[in-house]
């Protein structure tokens, strides 16, 4: 969709200016923003430091569209991997909204809303999986494993991502 249009009077005549949605930077000082096809306004156009809370780090693994995170010390280098409630050394720290292959650089989530997913219960409230980079409504349990909340349901393809420090079971 093409970005919304205002009125202006320039140099005496009313023009037609679109709303600026990706910023250029300096060029576009003065415009006014506009939301991009998702409804949002674009991070260019956000001030220096205000914005998603993310780091880009390596893949050590394939990762898919809404996995879970674990970032991790491979060979000195931080690195992320996916989640799991499996045993302790793989707590979810972010997620991602991209698919990338194994040494493919992603960019990682740490605040916010885990977007784009389906048959989420609104109010419902989600741990991290046994299953790597999943999510559960089931509180993890068994000795070994890990039990963390995640977050909670904010509509039917969203979660409000608020981690929590995770415990490890004795049962």
């Amino acid at each position: 969709m093409p970005a919304k249009t205002f009125a202006r009077r320039v140099a005496g005549v009313w023009r037609e200016i679109l709303g600026t949605v990706v910023s250029a930077g300096a060029a576009n000082a003065g415009d006014i923003p506009a939301l991009d096809d998702t409804g949002h306004l674009d991070a260019s156009v956000m001030p220096v430091a205000y914005g998603a809370d993310v780091k880009v780090l390596p893949a050590t693994e394939a990762l898919s569209a809404g996995n879970l995170v674990s970032i991790w010390n491979s060979s000195n280098t931080a690195s992320v991997r996916k989640a799991d409630a499996t045993a302790e050394g793989k707590p979810c720290h972010g997620f991602v909204l991209d698919s990338v292959a194994s040494g493919a650089q992603v960019t990682v989530y740490f605040g916010r809303k885990i977007t784009g997913l389906t048959g989420i219960v609104p109010g419902q409230r989600y741990y991290l999986d046994t299953t790597a980079g999943g999510f559960t409504a089931t509180p993890i349990s068994g000795a070994g494993k890990i039990d963390q909340f995640i977050g909670e349901g904010i509509s039917t393809t969203e979660i409000g991502f608020e981690p929590d420090d995770y415990v490890v079971k004795a049962a």
